[in-house]
């Protein structure tokens, strides 16, 4: 079973780091901050459509400051979702503002909707974390999936990720008639590896989400993480394997059942084999965000010397214990990867 330590602490960004956000493109000017939206006057508890308690607050401001909060946060919307074009802007309004009292960044998501059909979207406004800035663009460059992110100072602006919550799929999909229980549990090996080779920890149900695609003959799924509080972070081998989640054991038991020893084994490879394929294809920005993380600080001394010493005894390797940052762990990880 793999447990977290302690609550990990905010990394600010550094000066190595800002300028990688700048040279790509994720550094931008934004019309309002993370702390301006502190300015609530109220707040109340957010239940879903079952009377169930989201730990999610929706929050409310003076009609003096109302006005210009939500003309703001709709411009980030613009910037997000359609490079700055204002003209998104005509026929959305701001439904509600909620906030995460619980959270490592204590995030706002704001619920845009068009007036015209109902549609609506999602996307959320942070205290800017390193470890999840980093995890962020290694999620883009590396695993089959790509997020849009933006960074100003001290405030990260995410686009919403859509899924079905990992924990509510457990809870309510698991026995549906339709489910493909191969391929899911195919995905959540591939899940497992995407994770353990780019070092995102603390894959548990309710920090990742699972999309679903029918096709004309069968169902499709991929495991998206949506949270990377615990980017290279964690001195634990265990706490990037989602497999060793408790919360995970309905996916853990369904590959039990159904996936062989040698199936894993094809596809942890195959799963490399793109990943190997990513790195080549991103080597830029990849060697320009491995410098940088090999100058950062992102945990504590004693997480990286664990850390090196379980991954040089599970790779048979003594390469890593040469290693003196995070950075580097994961660099050598990588490296085994496109070897």
């Amino acid at each position: 079973m793999a447990l977290i330590s302690k609550k990990k602490r905010i990394y600010s960004i550094g000066a190595g780091l800002r300028s990688y956000l700048n040279r790509y493109g994720r550094e931008v000017d934004i019309p309002i901050h993370y702390q301006e939206l502190l300015r609530y006057s109220n707040s109340i508890a957010l239940y879903d459509s079952k009377d169930q308690d989201t730990y999610w607050e929706t929050v409310f401001y003076d009609q003096s400051d109302r006005e210009e909060i939500h003309l703001n946060v709709k411009k980030i919307y613009a910037l997000l979702k359609a490079g700055g074009d204002l003209s998104v802007m005509d026929h959305l309004y701001i439904d509600r503002i909620d906030l995460c009292v619980y959270g490592n960044t204590q995030p706002f998501r704001v619920r845009m909707v068009n007036r015209i059909n109902d549609n609506f979207d999602y996307f959320y406004i942070k205290n800017a974390d390193a470890s999840r800035v980093y995890g962020l663009e290694l999620e883009d460059l590396l695993s089959p999936n790509r997020i849009r992110y933006l960074v100003h100072q001290n405030t990260l602006i995410e686009e919403h990720v859509a899924g079905i919550p990992g924990e509510k799929f457990m809870r309510l999909y698991m026995q549906d008639p339709n489910l493909n229980p191969i391929r899911l549990a195919k995905e959540f090996v591939k899940f497992n590896e995407r994770c353990f080779v780019r070092l995102l920890g603390d894959m548990h149900s309710s920090n990742f989400v699972i999309d679903v695609t029918p096709d004309f003959e069968e169902t499709h799924y991929r495991i998206r993480a949506i949270d990377f509080d615990q980017q290279c972070y964690e001195g634990k081998k265990s706490i990037y394997l989602p497999q060793y989640f408790k919360e995970n054991n309905a996916l853990i038991q369904l590959g039990m059942a159904y996936i062989t020893p040698e199936s894993m084994r094809q596809y942890q490879r195959e799963e490399r084999a793109l990943i190997a394929t990513r790195v080549k294809s991103s080597h830029s920005e990849l060697e320009d965000i491995l410098q940088t993380m090999e100058k950062d600080q992102l945990a504590p001394d004693a997480n990286v010397e664990q850390l090196k010493r379980e991954l040089a005894s599970h790779y048979q390797s003594d390469e890593f214990l040469t290693c003196k940052s995070m950075g580097e762990i994961l660099r050598k990880s990588l490296s085994l990867v496109a070897r």
